[in-house]
């Protein structure tokens, strides 16, 4: 059983459409990317520009995306499997080791950064911004998995669209992350088939 309140969410949840984020997330250019097994991501800071870049791992290796632009920088299809998940017990496939702390040593300029990754075998994003932006995952018609935005602290009061918005809808593939990087300028979700970003250029001002 569940209660009025639980309910009157669910149905909330259930009658709202996939929209666009509000201003002042922006869809990176391309937005959605396309990548075939995909198992988990992580974020990281380029070491000479500072942008936030999004590690993508998946059973053909690791790639490291922009966010802002979304444009791939690095590609790895054959990484190290002495060292491909940080520990030395890696499977050669760029898999992280989900024994230990789910670490993968980055691509291209990350070469040798170990990197966090949240996905397929567990781990997680940040779930909220510096300034007050919430995502969190609900799953009113399980087991599809909505994404929802909100600006009031994840309470999600009123209507879609007002202070929370229905973004991504994994209803065509399984949901592996979805979660902001600690800059708190990318929002990532991520599927066992795709990667969606979005990007802000900074932080709100708080009256």
């Amino acid at each position: 059983m569940i209660t009025n309140h639980q309910q009157r969410l669910r149905e909330r949840y259930l009658a709202a459409p996939v929209m666009p984020a509000p201003t002042p997330w922006q869809p990176a250019p391309g937005h959605t990317i396309a990548v075939g097994g995909l198992l988990g991501i992580g974020f990281a800071v380029h070491p000479d520009t500072g942008r936030d870049l999004v590690v993508v791992v998946s059973g053909g290796g690791r790639g490291l995306f922009d966010a802002a632009t979304g444009e791939q920088i690095a590609r790895d299809r054959n990484p190290d499997p002495a060292t491909d998940t940080g520990t030395g017990t890696g499977t050669g496939t760029g898999i992280p080791d989900v024994r230990r702390d789910l670490v993968c040593p980055g691509p291209g300029p990350l070469a040798g950064v170990p990197v966090r990754i949240a996905g397929l075998f567990g781990g997680g994003l940040h779930s909220t911004t510096p300034d007050g932006w919430t995502l969190d995952v609900v799953s009113p018609d399980w087991p599809h998995h909505r994404v929802i935005l909100s600006a009031d602290g994840g309470a999600h009061g009123g209507p879609a669209g007002g202070a929370w918005w229905h973004v991504p809808h994994s209803e065509h593939a399984e949901l592996r992350a979805a979660g902001f990087s600690p800059s708190g300028l990318t929002l990532a979700v991520a599927t066992g088939g795709d990667l969606t970003l979005w990007t802000r250029q900074e932080l709100r001002t708080r009256a």
